[in-house]
């Protein structure tokens, strides 16, 4: 039986630099409880935890009925009652090899970068490379027609040429690649620059809820 009340936990949100630490902090707001169970929306993101459960930002769920939550953040367990206010700061959970992409308008884009600048990715698992057009190449400084592998691909416009290039550098979160090829397309197409399966080919993807999660094969 659902319990109806709405549990505020506020967590002002302020970050901080300190020598060798990342630390920041959250708005988090426990949206519901019940027995083994809580809602809680961290930042704009949405989480249903049972106990035992972290959420993708580090918050463990330890346990929780009716009335308490108790959660886990940065080792350190407290209980939270209704109405509870709490303004803490926290370390960042440090992640390893592994990026964490969110749904936008149902397709997950993810910034990152290549060849040191940074990019806007839309993750493509039907494209065979990391694939530009030859706009988005000139201004990463890519010399696609002098360095580049001319080949011939099919599209919605019929077969076009691309130039197969190689990508010193492709970065997504945590994950770094070196020596990632990607097409180039004369033209506006693609409008985004697709994250494609010359990337995505050495990472495991799993699903978390909405949450796509890349983690790097070792």
């Amino acid at each position: 039986m659902r319990t109806n009340f709405t549990v505020t936990l506020f967590m002002a949100v302020v970050f901080l630099l300190l020598p060798g630490s990342a630390i920041y902090a959250m708005d988090i707001s426990i949206l519901g409880l019940f027995s083994d169970r809580a809602i809680l929306k961290v930042d704009d993101r949405q989480h249903i935890l049972k106990t035992g459960q972290t959420s993708p930002e580090g918050i463990k769920l330890v346990s929780s009925d009716s009335q308490y939550a108790v959660l886990e953040i940065n080792g350190k367990q407290e209980k939270y009652a209704l109405g509870s206010h709490v303004s803490s700061h926290f370390d960042k959970p440090e992640i390893k090899g592994q990026a964490m992409i969110w749904p936008v308008n149902g397709m997950y884009v993810v910034a990152g970068s290549i060849n040191g600048y940074p990019i806007k990715f839309m993750v493509d698992t039907g494209a065979s490379w990391v694939s530009m057009n030859s706009e988005q190449a000139k201004r990463l400084g890519i010399d696609y027609r002098v360095k580049g592998r001319r080949d011939w691909v099919s599209t919605a416009n019929g077969t076009v040429p691309i130039f197969i290039v190689n990508l010193d550098k492709v970065k997504i979160g945590d994950i770094e690649f070196s020596h990632v090829e990607a097409g180039v397309l004369e033209g506006h197409s693609p409008s985004e620059v697709l994250l494609g399966m010359s990337f995505l080919e050495r990472v495991e993807i799993e699903r978390k809820g909405t949450m796509m999660l890349l983690k790097r094969k070792w």
